[in-house]
């Protein structure tokens, strides 16, 4: 299977209603959203907020379009205030959380970064994910290969990842099994959406080996 190619997706756990597409997905998959006290629309992406939920598809065009359509207004049957900037705020957000996880994995062990150390960790079988920075070298990131039956995560950058691992850039990191790796993996999934799109096609031209898409 090659990187985009599909998997068996994990569809454990509870299921909503995307209110932009009307089809019914487990919540790791959509986005919930909240009616403040002040009438304003709030991303609640941990899904703690007290309130009703309004759950939209995790990625770009399903935010749009029930933005556009003033779907949300309908879902919440009141009028509601709107921040300009909700789906960057949301990607902004979606990618904070993803930093925040790594660099929680790495305080915990679970991560490394470098290429010498990500490509040991994948020669011995221990990684679970490799991580690579969307615009960092294609002829660098080729020469690594997504572990076998393992995830593939190309669309954050190198600052982003630099962030998670306390450094200025990194190009190359890994995960390795346990831990917050699956939470990891599901939260990128949930950005991809907003950077790359939910088609099935190849998410980082250049990059050779395999993956199990992070769906």
């Amino acid at each position: 299977m090659t990187r985009g190619g599909k998997h068996k997706d994990r569809e454990s756990g509870p299921e909503r209603k995307c209110i932009a597409t009307g089809e019914v997905r487990p919540t790791a998959r959509l986005i919930r959203f909240v009616v403040g006290p002040d009438a304003q629309l709030v991303p609640d992406l941990a899904g703690k907020l007290p309130g009703r939920g309004l759950w939209v598809s995790a990625d770009r065009a399903s935010l749009e379009k029930a933005l556009k359509k003033n779907m949300f207004q309908r879902a919440a049957r009141s009028e509601l205030k709107v921040s300009d900037s909700l789906v960057s705020d949301v990607e902004q957000q979606l990618a904070r959380r993803v930093i925040d996880l790594i660099s929680l994995s790495r305080k915990s062990g679970v991560a490394v970064s470098g290429y010498e150390k990500v490509k040991d960790v994948l020669s011995k079988e221990t990684a679970e994910v490799l991580l690579q920075a969307e615009d960092g070298s294609s002829r660098g990131k080729s020469k690594l290969s997504t572990p076998h039956y393992g995830h593939y995560i190309g669309w954050l950058t190198a600052d982003e990842l630099g962030m998670a691992f306390g450094r200025q850039t990194v190009i190359h990191a890994a995960l390795g099994a346990g831990g917050l790796t699956q939470r990891v993996v599901e939260e990128a999934q949930r950005l991809k959406g907003f950077r790359i799109g939910t088609s099935d096609a190849k998410t980082a031209a250049g990059a050779a080996g395999k993956e199990k898409r992070a769906k």
